[in-house]
């Protein structure tokens, strides 16, 4: 009993101070997935916030919730119809050749980078991880990334610094050598999810979800199967009740095989490319209401970080750091590991 109510307190609500008590091994932990290439050599000045893959490692480590245990790594050279079954090839091999145009660099948002092949390297490996994510929820009900949510790349294009759409490779990866035909992609960073929108567009059996600021990037929307749009401003309570209101609609609906759910952090209040007023406790709500609302359904969730912007690295790996803490939570109390779930293979 005192070792239950050890793991219990692990897992409250937000608390500054938290640390894990971890009990069980890797049965008492959901599977992870992580890879230090995910941080490459990045200009300090640069907005997109690439540290803070290794960053939310460290965090994690640290809280006692990613280990050798749990964490799986996705594999280094995946084959290139992942990304061919999404992608245009013209601009694939582009992209991993390091010869994209330098208009098409710029629309992106990373300049020069995109020729260096560390860049390269972890555009490929953040989309196997998201894959792998998957493979582990299919088999065990629930996994989660420590990086992914590249929504904003479109089929023959990046944008808003995405280069590969790892929820749509997924997705697809899912459908086409997976067990699953229906695919729910939740997406709840504040930005709307228009590239995954537009490349499953004429696809009834991916259901694109996507509720965001709407007086945000990007300002030429595309239609996703559900569009929420919020207005600046939206704090927790609203925010929470609209999520309820719509989350069940796709559940009961559209009833996915598999969800895929994008965490973006970038709705919290003060987040500088958010305009939404989410608290973190209002995050991690969030996250827990997705997350157990499906696994209470019985519907397998892979879960990635998305957006989220802020200079205080700490505190950004953090924030982050919610999905996996609530993601601990729910494999906790719904005892998803008391078969040998998560152990590797």
């Amino acid at each position: 009993q005192a070792h239950s109510s050890a793991v219990s307190s692990i897992f409250a609500e937000p608390c500054p101070t938290m640390r894990a008590v971890v009990v069980g091994g890797a049965r008492a932990l959901p599977p992870f997935v992580y890879h230090p290439g995910y941080s490459c050599p990045w200009p300090a000045e640069h907005r997109f916030p690439m540290w803070k893959f290794k960053d939310l490692h460290a965090h994690l480590e640290e809280l006692g919730l990613a280990t050798e245990a749990n964490v799986h790594r996705p594999i280094e050279r995946p084959p290139d119809e992942w990304f061919l079954a999404v992608h245009e090839e013209a601009y694939y091999r582009s992209v991993v050749s390091g010869t994209l145009a330098e208009a098409a660099q710029r629309r992106i948002g990373f300049g020069g980078e995109m020729r260096k092949p560390e860049l390269i390297r972890r555009t490929v490996l953040e989309c196997a991880g998201t894959v792998l994510a998957v493979q582990l929820a299919l088999r065990h009900g629930l996994a989660a990334n420590l990086a992914g949510g590249t929504h904003h790349a479109h089929r023959d294009f990046g944008s808003g610094f995405t280069i590969l759409n790892d929820l749509a490779i997924a997705a697809m990866w899912a459908r086409e050598f997976g067990v699953v035909r229906r695919v729910a992609i939740v997406d709840l960073d504040v930005h709307q999810g228009d590239g995954t929108a537009a490349i499953f567009a004429d696809n009834s059996d991916v259901f694109t979800f996507s509720m965001h600021c709407g007086d945000n990037f990007p300002f030429r929307k595309q239609k996703s199967d559900l569009d929420v749009s919020l207005p600046r401003g939206i704090a927790d309570a609203e925010y929470l009740a609209t999520l309820r209101e719509h989350l069940d609609r796709v559940l009961n609906d559209f009833k996915p095989e598999l969800v895929l759910y994008d965490a973006g952090v970038d709705v919290w209040e003060h987040d500088v490319l958010g305009y939404l007023a989410l608290s973190e406790r209002g995050i991690f709500q969030r996250d827990l209401h997705v997350i157990d609302s499906c696994v209470e359904a019985g519907v397998p969730v892979a879960c990635v970080i998305g957006g989220g912007y802020d200079r205080d690295a700490q505190a950004l790996a953090r924030r982050h750091g919610l999905l996996h803490r609530v993601v601990a939570r729910v494999w906790q109390t719904r005892r998803m590991g008391s078969c040998g779930v998560g152990e590797k293979k």
